[in-house]
């Protein structure tokens, strides 16, 4: 059932997602989805929850810069490749709405950031940031002009954009900010 929410999202974003096509591409009937998920949102909290699952691939570049340029550029990625952009945004429209989905989504992001802060313990134990930084806050800080850009200001996110919100978030955490 996961795969095909997944898979319709893809195809039709959140705003054509059904359980009828959820079910037929599933092979199952609409009463089962119905009965088991509810609807679209207890759909789409369960395809979240999948993909907070999946393996993250963590930067271990050597150097805090180059980790945590490599955390915001896969967060970037992530919205321009042609599979996952669509279903991570429909990921966000459900959540505006939908108070199940916006729980779901913020676990996905809680554990994608506590995964993501290992570049920063990492960091502060080779002695290139200092111990009282806030690691999960580095990383909220460092993708947060990423979710701006593209859900507030509807703007594209370049490579340079990317680097140039991570660098902001480093020097901050080196100034003891974070």
């Amino acid at each position: 059932m996961r795969q095909a929410t997944l898979a319709e999202l893809a195809e039709r974003g959140y705003q054509g997602l059904t359980v009828e096509n959820v079910a037929e591409r599933s092979g199952v009937h609409k009463t089962t989805v119905y009965r088991r998920w509810g609807g679209v949102e207890g759909l789409i909290s369960d395809a979240l929850e999948l993909a907070r699952d999946e393996p993250w691939p963590i930067p271990d570049t050597g150097s805090v810069e180059g980790d945590l340029r490599g955390v915001v550029q896969l967060v970037r990625t992530g919205f321009d490749d042609p599979e996952l952009g669509p279903v991570s945004t429909a990921f966000v429209a459900a959540a505006v709405q939908d108070a199940a989905a916006a729980r779901a989504l913020h676990e996905f992001f809680a554990a994608r950031h506590e995964q993501s802060a290992e570049v920063v313990r990492r960091a502060v134990a080779r002695g290139e940031l200092p111990d009282v930084v806030d690691p999960s806050e580095v990383i909220r800080v460092a993708v947060a002009p990423v979710y701006y850009r593209l859900f507030v200001a509807h703007e594209p996110v370049t490579e340079r954009d990317a680097d140039r919100a991570a660098d902001a978030a480093l020097a901050a955490a080196r100034a003891g900010v974070l």
